[in-house]
């Protein structure tokens, strides 16, 4: 397994983090999308809402790569207030389903907080469906709950309202 910074979506890229996100979202991941989902809505997502951002340079986009293709991506959000600049926000951890429980998404996190310390970014803030994989993997990696909110998204198939718990990690600490 590799665990890199992508600077730059190539086309092959782009047709496997669609990938990687539309089995993730037909999986019942929350993470901001609904039924119907699409690949090429997907791949228009990686595109015009991704690809921009890291170009200047207010996200960071980590990828997990097995046997060439990408299995797993996490993004760190650089784009902060003028009154936050020691803090960033983590996104869209995502593994494929087929690739999943071998540790990649640890992986990812840590390589995030080394590119969080790099940007000299000392709090990571985010949130996570409560009582998710997902929120144990945050907590068992020093996440602490600031709280939860009730009702906060739609599950992916749009069948109910989900809460959300809020991390946060102080870094170097």
């Amino acid at each position: 397994m590799t665990i890199e910074p992508i600077t730059t979506i190539t086309n092959d890229q782009l047709d496997q983090l669609a990938t990687l996100l539309h089995a993730c979202v037909h999986t019942g991941a929350s993470v901001s999308f609904v039924l119907p989902f699409e690949h090429e809505d997907a791949k228009q997502w990686w595109l015009t809402k991704v690809a921009p951002q890291i170009t200047q340079g207010n996200r960071i986009l980590i990828a997990a790569t097995q046997n060439h293709q990408i299995a797993g991506a996490v993004q760190l959000l650089l784009d902060t207030p003028p009154n936050q600049p020691h803090r960033a926000d983590v996104a869209k951890l995502l593994v494929h389903p087929d690739a999943r429980r071998q540790g990649i998404a640890r992986s990812l996190m840590l390589e995030l907080e080394q590119q969080a310390t790099n940007h000299n970014r000392t709090l990571l803030t985010l949130d996570t469906v409560t009582g998710s994989h997902a929120q144990a993997l945050y907590e068992d990696l020093g996440y602490h709950q600031a709280g939860i909110i009730p009702g906060y998204a739609l599950n992916s198939t749009s069948t109910s309202f989900e809460p959300t718990t809020i991390l946060y990690k102080h870094l170097g600490s």
